[in-house]
């Protein structure tokens, strides 16, 4: 303005004005004097007004109405000249800013008159222009008839002046909205007024707006409606307007002045109400397009989508989202997803080719790219808009693969087809998602160029620019997809440098709020995920259809950037998408490798797998542009060929190896996707790693060899270091991001040894190699990650393949020797922990059964031994441990190695190792003994145990020392964790332990399956205890006993029990076996029989120790148990022993009282001596000498006291422990058989007879408390043992000459035993005697014997009866032997008789019947008579009965009121009537005089009969006496024996016995004296049954005579009846010289009843009989009386 104002511009601008009136008089002098006129009065109006004013401008203003007027009217002329003239000065006028507002309105009026004129239109234009520029005083009509003049003039057919006026359209447009801001700039200090309100429906009345605003804001909305094809409400006197110049101009004024729409409600309205659904509805026609779709589906045509029109919506499309973004949320999101849409396939390339371009300027702004995802990826409902966009541009790059524009495609139809059958794959075609990954058809043959679009950051865009054109260009091939490509590019450098900044920013402000952060951290987030998503897709797309290395090495830096952003924010998924990528560009173009597509399923629907079986495989053209630097093998299960290695496959294993050295710490688990192909890329490349892990290159093993190019040979070195620093540079890495690693290379190994599973080609090492090497970088901190490393390497140890297995061991033993001597701060010493962390894995080895990894762990601790044996400390156990893992089936040079060791530890670092581990020493020596790989190492270790034992008791003082101070801290950290202490054979004091360790391994020794070893073992195992068994403290004896010894014998029991009874030919070589020895059972009979004696002894020798124990009694009882199982072992040998055993603890005495002197005990009173084997009871004299001064001993473990006495009673209960174990012994051993076959075990003699001679001496300690019910026991076991069967190859040995009738040596015990019992009760209280009974019944039981010898369970047994008849079973081939019980029953049966006539009057003995049961025993041989075995049995028998009888039958008498005697007499009679008529028949040979001594005892018994009981009737009960009445009436008559032949007959008639028995019955029939009706009784009842007899026997004679007819009847029929007939005529008699009142009238009648069948008989033919008969008949004459009135008592 200072130009226009100072004093020489004014004076100019006065001279031109004059000059200009001046000018346009004299034009208008002719034509136009009204013109000319006024110009005059101006000329001097002009200078009225300078020489009036000082302030010249201000005044011509004012009056500028006047001043422009002639001006006006010039132009009125219409003349050119003149016209142009006045135009020229008009502007003049305008430049200086002195046209006042009405004079401007005037000018307008005037130009718009020469606009319809068509005159001067560029000058027109110019006016408009500057009159509206150089001030403000143009306002509302005046100023919109002034655009709408430039408008009308834009639409002349003029050219030049379109193009003008389109330019001062543009110009003027932009001057009326930067007067809004400058008017804003003027009032901002100002208050605000009143906002209008947005929803303001009258669009004209914007009443709150300035008017500079206002003209805007009316400017805009009409520019709206003309776009739209409406009237305008401002710009009145429009005629024409095209869309696109409104698109335009729309589009400058919203990119220019986008603070005026922000900062006015009012703009802002407009924008939401207008614009944006303007640009919606052009947009439609390119909405609905459908490239190629004909127009016959829809009724209306589908309008074409205009090019201009559409490339003009696109640029104002980019404007609203740039500028008024946060404005228009929802109509954002709209435009978005059209320009998502544009990119589809079916739309025309060149609309895809100018929304690609729009999307790329997007795209450049990373703030905006922020923006998108904050509003509505990140918001819950809405469009993830920004992910719709990354997807679109991926399906967008995709489809230019799959749809070569046409006339574009190079390829030939060879490849077409090629294509065709790999589209069959519906894998490959699903664009499900927008998105699949096609790396098939990068190498369709659609070569798409790169063309260089922009400079990395700038959207500079070709078609969005073509203002001019209106038919679309074409477009030249790969454009699209450069500008594509680019957009992914600035996508990822923007996203980038984002969310680098927001990381930066949050990690500063982290401390002060931890709001600030979570928003930009999540949106980056969000946005990540989404890019990340999708971005790697098209990465990779582009990435193998690339053949520039310039443009590739951009993809890797973007692919690198994004997985080392998504790693930092933990966006797992999209990290291994990208670095996924990476690895396939690495590797060959079609390699199989699952790691890449198992970890990133969505990034490919493809299925490969590491076997091969279904890769596809697709030709890849790109390999023509691509130059091979290297040949290799691919890393699988059967390699298929060769596989080449691209310059390109380098480049990215460099960046992949980049990505792991700057970004190593968020790779996390994708260090897996970038090891696995690292290995395979070093295996292609032939590296093999050599010492300390690094790789170095090798000569392939198998197949063609590698074949390198020149070019990748020199860069092996560098690859390969680039490769170890990569590892070397895991010691920066921070604890989580190491783990990752390890865990990757775990992994990786893990698929490595799958692979080499079954086969043994070369297994990939290179994870191995690399766990170690990562190992020793990281010593310094190897704690974090030794578990983890080692854990795995062990894994590897145990692989099949022994390549792989080897470098496992290799690794780790490396691996802890380097531990073991690297300088850890602080040092192994203080650091136990990590001492034995270090040493764990070589323990973890022995796990392992591979022979060649054990050999290697061997070695290694023989190392450690030799380098730092002196320093192992805490590590010992698990060295130790090392050497106790051998297990025996690990071959013989093993079991060596490792025993050397041991030896080398024994000899010379026993004193340096902590004593703790001596116990493991004591364990692993054992364990030792326990392999049975070889014999010598065995023996060889019991001889180790030896020497230990030996250094035990040498050391003993020092070892306790430190045992015991080791005992108080583990106790402190037990009670302080609130535990118990926890130790084996804990009560006992710690160095108590360790010898109770060594008895432990003596003790498993001693159960060895070797018969050597058990030997030696438990030979050793005694001694010790013998020896060295004093240092033990008192109550340690305790577990001595429970817990090694009572254990020993509890294995050694059921090792036994269970043994083999096969044979065993020989002793291994030739060593020849004794039978006794020759099955396993029967060398574990020896074992037990060591053992057995070991441990009784030691309870004999040291019972002044164990008595005082608390629980002595429990362990008397658990040692008895022992020798019973013994006892009944099915083992001869054993089961002898075991009683010697219980002899040997049965003598003990009880403790001596003073402890001084000890003196020797009392032998125990025993009447027979004691009999085992040859052991006699003189052995019980033995003194207990003790060693080493007892008192002093046992003063140091009681104090001072003498040793406590336990009392009598505590004795009592040990004897009937042994009591009941003996009783247990004997019924189990007694105990015939269930069933019986070859194998069946029967106890042997000497076993027997040991067993019952116990029993005396135990009884004396027992007898006061013996009871019925251990009698009964007793008998049980008595009888049982008695019953045994001998075997017949043991019988001549024990049985006597068969001819001799004694007893045997078992026999004599069991009579021993019971008269034992029998004398104790003799002298016993009367309580005893009560078990009088049941020692009857025992022998009454052995009585039995003579007659049914006892049967053994079911055994088959021959009987050895009376040996004169039986001498040739001595060569029977019976199993089993009988014994000879006859002489046994016979020799019971005196002692029974010897026993009741002490007894028979014993309470017990009446009223337990014991005469009854006599006589019932006896009744047995007695009715067998001649059938007994033995013909002395049965005299023997009726003698002893006979004896019994006459004590027995007095006491009977006495009590047969009580009735206790009630049963004794029908047995009784039974007994007599089937010993005087036995069933059974006297032998053949018996001779006469024989058979009449036999019936002198017959005579004897009734002569018994007559004198002892007869006269007694009256006290007697009368069936008894009735029995004997019918016994003596039956031998009186028939008593011949049938057997006989005629001519004996006289003899064998036993006539003397028939007639003491008649004789006995008439004199009891009618004895005078009747004292008592009693007696009366007798007389009738053996009448009446003499009576009877007669009349049986006469009618059986009249029916035979009749049957006989004419043959004379048997001799003895005929005899008998005479006897009858003599008999009846003999009791007639006798009858009559009765007193009639002794005779009862019944009797009378019975005899008159006889009359009619004797008078039967007369018919006999046999002249003896009738002169009998005749004899008979006489006496009834004197029954022959006259019938009388009344008959009584056989009188009238």
């Amino acid at each position: 303005m200072a130009g226009t104002s100072s004093p020489e511009a004014v004076k100019k601008l006065l001279e031109n004005m004059q000059g200009d009136l001046r000018g346009l008089s004299l034009e208008c002098r002719k034509k136009f004097p009204p013109v000319k006129e006024a110009a005059e009065s101006g000329i001097i109006k002009v200078k009225t007004i300078a020489a009036r004013n000082t302030d010249i401008l201000a005044a011509l203003k004012e009056n500028s109405s006047e001043v422009v007027q002639p001006f006006l009217m010039g132009c009125g002329t219409k003349e050119p000249k003149i016209t142009q003239l006045c135009l020229a000065a008009i502007q003049r006028l305008m430049s200086h800013e002195v046209v006042s507002e009405a004079a401007a309105g005037n000018i307008i009026n005037m130009l718009w008159q020469l606009m319809e004129n068509s005159l001067e239109e560029l000058k027109l234009l110019q006016t408009v222009l500057v009159l509206l520029t150089t001030n403000t005083v143009v306002h509302d009509e005046a100023l919109s008839k002034a655009i709408v003049l430039c408008f009308r003039l834009h639409f002349t057919k003029d050219n030049i002046t379109n193009n003008t006026a389109a330019a001062t359209v543009r110009q003027v447009v932009t001057v009326v909205f930067e007067r809004v801001v400058a008017e804003d700039e003027r009032y901002k200090d100002a208050v605000d007024q009143p906002a209008a309100v947005q929803g303001n429906s009258n669009r004209r009345s914007v009443s709150t707006l300035k008017p500079c605003a206002k003209d805007a804001y009316m400017l805009f909305q009409d520019l709206c409606q003309l776009v739209n094809a409406d009237a305008p409400y401002w710009l009145v006197g429009m005629t024409e307007m095209t869309r696109t110049f409104g698109l335009e101009l729309l589009e400058s004024v919203l990119n220019d002045f986008p603070q005026v729409f922000l900062q006015h409600q009012e703009f802002s309205f407009l924008l939401k109400e207008r614009v944006c659904p303007l640009v919606i509805k052009l947009f439609s026609p390119n909405i609905k397009f459908r490239q190629g779709s004909t127009t016959s589906s829809s009724p209306a045509p589908v309008e074409k989508p205009y090019f201009p029109i559409c490339m003009r919506l696109l640029r104002v499309v980019s404007v609203l989202i740039k500028q008024f973004y946060s404005l228009l949320v929802t109509e954002c999101e709209i435009f978005l997803s059209l320009l998502v849409k544009f990119l589809d396939a079916d739309k025309p390339q060149w609309l895809r080719a100018v929304a690609v371009e729009s999307i790329h300027r997007l795209c450049v702004q990373p703030q905006l790219l922020r923006s998108f995802c904050q509003s509505y990826d990140m918001k819950q409902h809405s469009t993830k808009v920004f992910r719709d966009i990354v997807n679109a541009l991926g399906s967008f790059i995709q489809s230019l693969f799959l749809v070569p524009s046409t006339g574009n495609t190079s390829a030939t139809p060879n490849q077409t087809g090629n294509t065709g059958s790999a589209q069959t794959n519906p894998g490959v075609l699903g664009m499900g998602g927008g998105a699949t990954l096609l790396p098939a058809f990068e190498y369709r043959g659609t070569w798409i160029p790169i063309l260089n679009v922009t400079v990395q950051g700038s959207a500079k865009a070709t078609y969005l620019e073509m203002l001019d054109k209106v038919e679309p260009p074409t477009i030249p091939e790969g454009y699209a997809m450069s500008v594509a490509f680019h957009c992914l590019l600035d996508l990822v450098r923007g996203i980038t440098t984002m969310i680098e900044g927001e990381l930066g920013e949050a990690e500063t402000v982290i401390q002060t709020t931890t709001e600030a952060t979570s928003l930009p951290a999540q949106s980056s987030e969000q946005e990540l995920q989404s890019v990340s998503d999708q971005s790697e897709k098209e990465l990779a797309a582009c990435f193998c259809a690339l053949t520039d290395e310039a443009a590739t090495e951009n993809i890797l830096k973007a692919e690198l950037t994004m997985a080392a952003l998504c790693g930092r924010l933990g966006l797992v998924t999209s990290r291994d998408a990208f670095i996924t990528a990476i690895c396939k560009g690495s590797l060959p173009p079609h390699y199989a490798l699952t790691v890449l597509n198992s970890t990133t399923a969505a990034l490919s629907s493809k299925s490969y797998s590491i076997q091969g079986q279904n890769v596809q495989m697709i030709s890849p053209s790109s390999e023509s542009h691509q130059q091979v630097v290297a040949v290799g093998q691919p890393l699988a299960l059967q390699p298929q060929g060769t596989v080449m290695l691209t310059s390109k496959n380098i480049q990215c294993m460099r960046t992949l190896l980049n990505l792991a050295h700057f970004h190593g710490a968020v790779l996390g688990t994708s260090w897996q996707l970038v090891l696995a192909t690292l290995q395979h890329l070093v295996w292609i490349l032939g590296l093999k790693p050599s010492v300390g892990g690094a790789l170095k290159p090798g000569r392939a093993v198998e197949g063609p060899s590698t074949v390198l190019t020149t070019a990748v040979m020199t860069d092996l070195p560098s690859i390969s270091s680039m490769i170890s620093k990569l590892f070397e540079n895991s010691q920066y890495l921070d604890d989580v991001s190491l783990h990752h690693l390890i865990n990757a290379l775990c992994s990786l190994s893990l698929e490595a040894m799958d692979m080499a599973y079954g086969n043994n080609k070369e297994p990939s090492l290179f994870a191995v190699a690399k766990l170690l090497e990562t190992g020793l970088v990281n010593m310094r901190r190897i704690e974090i990650l030794w578990r983890p490393l080692t854990g795995h390497l062990l894994e590897v140890c145990q692989h099949p393949n022994s390549r792989m297995r080897e470098w496992g061991a290799e690794a780790l033993t490396s691996l802890i020797k380097a531990g073991l001597t690297f300088r850890h701060d602080p040092p192994l010493s203080q650091n136990q922990r990590l001492q034995l962390l270090l040493l764990n894995p070589l323990k973890e080895l022995s796990n392992i059964s591979h022979p060649d990894i054990r050999i290697k762990q061997l070695e290694c601790v023989l190392q450690i031994l030799q380098s730092q044996g002196d320093s192992l400390g805490p590590g010992w156990p698990l060295v130790l441990g090392v050497m106790g893992a051998i297990q025996s089936d690990q071959g013989e040079s093993l079991i060596r190695t490792a025993f050397q060791c041991l030896q080398l530890v024994v000899t010379d670092f026993l004193p340096t190792m902590p004593c703790t581990c001596l116990q493991i020493v004591v364990e692993v020596a054992g364990s030792f003994g326990l392999h049975n790989q070889e014999l010598n190492i065995s023996l060889t270790s019991i001889g180790l145990l030896w020497n230990i034992s030996d250094y035990f008791f040498q050391r003993g003082e020092i070892i306790e020392k430190e045992l015991n101070k080791e005992e108080a801290v583990l106790q402190k950290q037990a009670e302080e964790k609130g535990v118990m202490l926890n130790r084996p054979f804990h009560p006992a004091s710690p160095f108590d332990c360790l010898w109770l360790c060594l008895y432990a391994k003596l003790g498993e020794l001693c159960v060895d399956p070797r018969p050597a070893v058990r030997k030696s073992a438990g030979q050793t195992l005694f001694s010790t205890i013998g020896a060295h068994g004093t240092l033990l403290q008192h109550s340690t004896w305790h577990t001595v006993i429970w817990k090694v010894l009572f254990h020993l014998l509890d294995r050694v029991r059921e090792s036994s029990t269970t043994a083999d009874k096969e044979k065993i030919e020989s002793g291994g070589g030739n060593i020849l076996i004794h039978h006794s020895r020759d099955t396993a059972e029967k060398q574990w009979a020896e074992t037990w029989v060591l053992t057995l004696a070991g441990v009784a002894r030691i309870f004999n020798t040291r019972r002044y120790l164990l008595q005082p124990l608390g629980d002595f009694s429990q362990a008397w009882d658990v040692l008895l148990d022992h020798i019973q199982s013994a006892a009944l072992s099915k083992n001869n040998e054993v089961s002898l022993a075991a009683l010697k055993s219980f002899q040997e603890i049965l003598q003990i005495v009880s403790p001596v009282r003073d402890s001084e002197k000890p003196e020797t005990p009392p032998a125990i009173n025993v009447s027979v001596p004691l009999v085992v084997g040859t052991t006699t009871a003189t052995s019980l004299g033995r003194s207990f000498m003790r060693t080493d001064s007892i008192g002093e001993r046992i003063g140091r473990y009681n104090g001072s006291e003498p040793p406590v006495v336990t009392d009598e009673i505590e004795d009592l209960n040990l004897w009937w422990a042994a009591w009941n174990s003996w009783y247990r012994i004997g019924s189990e051993s007694t105990r015939p058989p269930i069933t019986c076959d070859k194998l069946t075990f029967i106890p042997s003699q000497p076993f027997l007879t040991a067993l019952i001679q116990i029993f005396p001496a135990l009884y004396q300690h027992i007898k006061t408390g013996f009871s019925m019910d251990d009698l009964q026991k007793l008998g049980v076991i008595l009888h049982g043992a008695v019953s045994v069967p001998i075997s017949s190859d043991a019988s001549p040995f024990i049985l006597p000459s068969y001819t001799e009738a004694i007893l045997t040596s078992l026999q004599e015990a069991v009579l021993t035993a019971l008269d034992v019992l029998q004398k104790a009760i003799c002298v016993g209280s009367e309580g005893m005697q009560i078990m009088y009974p049941a020692i009857f019944d025992q022998l009454l039981a052995f009585v039995e014997f003579s007659c049914k010898p006892p049967q053994y369970g079911q055994l088959e047994t021959k009987h050895i009866a009376n040996a004169k008849y039986n001498q040739i079973q001595l060569f029977a081939p019976a199993e089993w032997v009988a014994l000879n019980y006859v002489p046994f029953a016979e020799r019971s049966l005196e002692v029974v008789v010897d026993l009741y006539q002490k007894t028979a009057c014993h309470k017990a003995v009446v009223t337990e019947k014991v005469l009854q049961n006599i006589i019932k025993t006896l009744r047995i041989p007695l009715s067998l008579k001649y059938s007994c075995p033995s013909e002395s049995t049965w005299k023997l028998a009726v003698s002893s009965l006979l004896k019994v009888l006459s004590i027995g039958l007095p006491v009977a008498r006495q009590h047969a009121s009580s009735g206790k005697f009630d049963s004794m007499w029908p047995e009784l009679a039974n007994t007599f009537e089937d010993f005087l008529f036995t069933k059974s028949t006297p032998p053949d040979n018996l001779s006469i005089q024989e058979f009449q001594k036999n019936e002198s005892i017959d005579v004897e018994v009734v002569q018994l009969i007559s004198t002892e009981i007869l006269p007694y009737a009256n006290f007697i009960p009368k069936e008894f006496v009735g029995q004997i009445m019918t016994m003596l009436n039956k031998g009186s008559i028939h008593s011949q024996s049938s057997s006989f032949t005629e001519a004996e007959i006289d003899i064998r008639m036993r006539e003397e016995f028939s007639k003491v028995c008649f004789e006995t019955l008439l004199q009891f029939s009618f004895s005078n004296k009747v004292t008592t009706p009693q007696e009366g009784y007798i007389s009738r009842m053996a009448l009446s049954v003499l009576l009877k007899r007669s009349q049986d026997v006469l009618h059986r004679y009249i029916e035979d005579e009749r049957l006989s007819g004419k043959c004379p009847l048997p001799r003895q029929q005929v005899t008998e009846i005479i006897f009858v007939l003599k008999a009846v005529s003999t009791l007639i008699d006798s009858l009559k010289k009765t007193q009639p009142e002794n005779v009862d009238s019944s009797t009378w009648a019975q005899v008159i009843a006889l009359y009619p069948t004797l008078v039967e008989c007369i018919t006999c033919s046999s002249s003896e009989v009738c002169s009998a008969l005749k004899e008979a008949l006489v006496p009834f004459k004197d029954f022959m009386h006259p019938p009388a009135s009344k008959v009584q008592n056989g009188e009238s």
